[in-house]
């Protein structure tokens, strides 16, 4: 990993390795910010991005454990406006032509990403991703309420149920917490996770107190070749500004922002030993792949991930690929866009993360890199 970083893949590194429930190993390499010259601590605040679906997924299983919301139940029971949904027809050329839905989204729905809504973001040039941007479905302006109201006005990429898509579900499931619980999504997070875990660095903005200690965003010099050494700043991204103030959107799909410590905390609440927010029954549930058979994680323009199923909120491995160690099954985990990975084996009790800052890194060559040194280390192949 300090290769990636002498070669100018990324920018910084901090990975945390577990086995058996311990943390066995922590690393920290690199530059929080490379033009100022300041090195990477273990105290530096990264954009979390898609890894705050965890924290998410965590959330509502912590409300179904509490019986205030079963798997099956339809989502116009705690968001009204999100019912009577309508679906584009197969071979639509148009956002209206459409027909209605055959079943309603359900919460595992959207645990699993097989709701049928999308994210307008991975797909270019389809008509899902115009109209989510045009609707400004990830306004950072709007509240999570607000949010579900834009997304009331768009169809359905396809029937509940029938497919995989990554998309803005993990954010309805915020909403959902929100009714529940009769709270903001970031005070319930607050007072049922970070608070009790003492993961004091971890919120949806960064105060001004803190604002030293935020990493410093790269994206690679070539979008299409994250092989190209190079990395140019990329501070705008979401959009500029983002983070440095306290906003109405809480999202649960990729909001947070935290450091590496605070994430050791929240992965050890959810390995052997650790401090449990959730019952084993509850992580053995969030570990097994909920999608139906021939579904798998696909994205849009890349081949098939055959390899990868999905459980309440990551994925979950359910065969070998070239690109993994052999021991790989049985592994759950996921991303952010900004970079950071986190993996659960709980097959052979081993688990790990990885932070830093490259944009649109999730997938790159450094993280398959990663992870099978990281088995290698721990005695896994």
């Amino acid at each position: 990993m300090q290769a990636q970083v002498d070669q100018a893949y990324l920018p910084c590194v901090s990975t945390a390795l577990f086995q058996g429930g311990q943390l066995v190993d922590t690393f920290c390499t690199g530059y929080a910010d490379k033009e100022a010259g300041v090195a990477l601590r273990e105290d530096h605040i990264f954009r979390m991005f898609s890894s705050t679906k965890l924290v998410t997924s965590c959330a509502i299983l912590m409300l179904v454990e509490e019986g205030r919301i079963r798997w099956d139940d339809p989502v116009e029971a705690f968001i009204p406006e999100l019912g009577s949904r309508w679906v584009l027809k197969p071979g639509a050329q148009r956002i209206d032509e459409v027909e209605p839905a055959h079943t309603p989204i359900t919460i595992r729905h959207l645990m699993t990403h097989t709701s049928g809504l999308s994210y307008g973001i991975f797909d270019p040039g389809t008509l899902m991703y115009k109209a989510y941007n045009q609707s400004a479905v990830m306004h950072p302006g709007h509240n999570l309420a607000q949010m579900m109201t834009t997304l009331s006005a768009l169809p359905l990429s396809f029937q509940p149920g029938t497919n995989w898509e990554y998309s803005v579900a993990t954010d309805v499931l915020g909403r959902v917490v929100e009714v529940v619980s009769g709270e903001s999504f970031g005070a319930f997070l607050s007072r049922r996770i970070f608070q009790p875990l003492g993961m004091h660095d971890t919120d949806f903005w960064v105060p001004p107190a803190k604002q030293d200690r935020l990493c410093a965003l790269y994206v690679g010099v070539d979008l299409s070749d994250p092989r190209k050494p190079g990395l140019l700043r990329a501070d705008d991204k979401p959009y500029p500004g983002a983070y440095l103030h306290k906003g109405p959107r809480e999202s649960g799909g990729g909001g947070l922002v935290s450091t590496l410590g605070d994430t050791i905390k929240f992965m050890q609440s959810l390995l052997p030993g650790g401090p449990a927010l959730l019952k084993p029954e509850s992580i053995a549930q969030m570990c097994t792949n909920q999608l139906a058979s021939g579904q798998c994680v696909q994205f849009p323009n890349m081949p098939r991930f055959e390899s990868k199923g999905f459980g309440l909120g990551s994925s979950v491995t359910i065969g070998t690929s070239p690109l993994e160690p052999a021991s790989v099954v049985g592994e759950v985990g996921w991303g952010g866009l900004a970079g950071t990975i986190w993996w659960i084996n709980p097959r052979i009790g081993i688990a790990a993360v990885l932070m830093t800052q490259r944009y649109f890194g999730f997938g790159n060559p450094y993280s398959f890199e990663f992870k099978k040194q990281a088995y290698k280390a721990l005695g896994f192949h």
